[in-house]
């Protein structure tokens, strides 16, 4: 099959091959908003966002359909250029063919389906296009917050068009241990002496056994998981401070606040909270979103997610998140789509805009 004679899959090769590592994005954001304008969709660009907007033919609910323009730098390990789309069988390989230019590619080709079908009965669809979202700038805040009422959303990230109906939260945290500095072979001399990195090891083993006792139906638990470890002064020094970062993923059954207060009580270190802002995301009960979108693909599986994304700044709305590409995927490598889910997409998402716009 000859895929670029899709014009959803041509407008995703056209995306990948323009470089937008998160802060690079200016690029991208104009030629999005050129490609929209000579599609004939309502468009405009800040520093937030490049927002297409469809108006439906009456006053109505507002459907957005969410993504970012960035993506992570190519990194190492490549066996194809990371910003050139390399089309092989029916996958698209390149930085950002996945996350998250395939939602974005299909997300643009509804909005302009629906535009040119007379656009939806009530309301108005808009697709908004942050920056800087693998990244802890994201703009999507700032975007949500000038575009006025949003009923609901669909944050197009990777999820192989599942419906990931609920998210894990973030929350970055230092394990600070603080023992007596001296020659190490003297360590034995004093049954006091505490070690840093022996109280900082003795405190991690406790993380396993932590946050059992809230249990997320989808999510199961939260965890807290060491990811970077900083100690010692020289070979022969037994160290006066060791530190310990966490990476804990949070549910919704837990505050910020409460994981906070539990890592305090349970260990025997300073426990320091170096960022909560990405709080945990669910899709309420009785969704009309979800609903619609079962409606429109009932194959598809709702799922939780293990990673963030700029649902956080919709998590008060009725939301879910879905698109194409394998998450696990993302960041690496070789980063690719399967093709026929990008088609699938642009689809899905304009149908499913007929459906709650109606």
């Amino acid at each position: 099959m000859a895929w670029t004679s899709q014009p959803e899959i041509a407008l995703l090769r056209d995306l990948v091959a323009i470089h937008s590592v998160s802060g690079t994005e200016e690029t991208i954001a104009r030629w999005v908003e050129e490609w929209a304008r000579a599609a004939g969709l309502q468009v405009s660009r800040d520093d937030a966002s490049v927002a297409v907007t469809v108006p439906g033919r009456q006053a109505g609910r507002t459907l957005a359909f969410v993504s970012h323009l960035d993506t992570v730098p190519a990194g190492e390990g490549w066996t194809r250029p990371a910003f050139e789309p390399t089309i092989e069988g029916d996958r698209m390989y390149g930085r950002g063919s996945g996350d998250a230019k395939a939602s974005v590619a299909a997300m643009l080709m509804a909005a302009r389906d629906l535009a040119e079908s007379g656009g939806p009965e009530a309301g108005r669809l808009m697709v908004v296009l942050g920056f800087e979202e693998e990244t802890k700038y994201t703009t999507m805040g700032t975007a949500v917050a000038r575009l006025g009422p949003i009923d609901a959303a669909v944050v197009g990230e990777p999820t192989n068009l599942e419906f990931a109906i609920a998210q894990r939260g973030l929350m970055m945290v230092d394990l600070v241990a603080r023992g007596v500095q001296r020659h190490a072979g003297y360590a034995a001399d004093n049954p006091d002496f505490t070690n840093a990195i022996v109280e900082l090891g003795r405190n991690i083993a406790k993380l396993p056994s932590l946050f059992r006792d809230r249990i997320h139906p989808i999510l199961g638990i939260a965890t807290a998981t060491p990811t970077m470890l900083e100690g010692g002064i020289s070979r022969n020094v037994t160290p006066p401070i060791a530190r310990a970062v966490l990476d804990v993923r949070s549910t919704p059954n837990w505050s910020h606040a409460e994981l906070a207060t539990a890592l305090t009580e349970a260990l025997d270190v300073e426990v320091i909270v170096t960022s909560d802002r990405l709080v945990p995301c669910e899709t309420p009960p009785g969704s009309p979103l979800l609903d619609l979108a079962r409606q429109t693909r009932p194959e598809g599986r709702p799922f939780g997610s293990p990673t963030c994304s700029d649902w956080v700044f919709l998590r008060d709305r009725d939301a879910i998140k879905c698109g194409p590409g394998t998450s696990r995927r993302s960041h690496t490598p070789d980063e690719y789509v399967d093709l026929p889910e990008v088609s699938e997409a642009r689809l899905f998402y304009r149908q499913l805009a007929q459906a709650y716009l109606a």
